[in-house]
């Protein structure tokens, strides 16, 4: 059953103002991948579901490297995502999906960062990413624990 939202994912223009604003500027606590002048993708430390920053035409990219969507920074530039315990998991998320009725954008498949990972969207057009990764670790709520 897929009954968690793990990490809301922001497509930005810009990843060194979005850090200056949300960890300078509003005092989240941040964990950066990538060097600070350059980041590859920002996640913050909050409590309950995650949210992390990414740059807008790489996330367009991650969701079809082919045919990447137009997506704008915004509400257009959202990812949802549903991190599984495995890879099987991700399989029948996808499964369960498709037989809801998502449109299936990328099946899941292993990624640049090491990990298993498709997108689908939902009826609105909301893009769900569904992925799993070898080293992952979750907290008594099934929440994706990020360090």
């Amino acid at each position: 059953m897929m009954n968690r939202l793990n990490l809301v994912t922001l497509g930005v223009n810009d990843l060194v103002e979005s850090l200056q604003f949300y960890r300078d500027g509003l005092g989240f606590e941040v964990v950066i991948y990538g060097d600070e002048a350059n980041p590859e993708v920002i996640f913050f430390n909050n409590a309950g579901t995650k949210i992390s920053l990414f740059q807008i035409d790489q996330l367009a990219k991650d969701i079809n490297e082919e045919y990447p969507p137009k997506l704008n920074a915004g509400t257009a530039a959202i990812s949802l995502a549903y991190n599984g315990k495995s890879k099987q998991e991700v399989d029948q998320v996808f499964a369960l999906a498709e037989k809801a009725g998502a449109k299936i954008v990328k099946q899941p498949q292993p990624v640049f960062w090491g990990g298993y990972s498709g997108y689908f969207q939902d009826p609105n057009g909301f893009y769900w990413e569904v992925a799993y990764g070898d080293d992952w670790k979750f907290d008594e709520n099934d929440m994706l624990v990020i360090e």
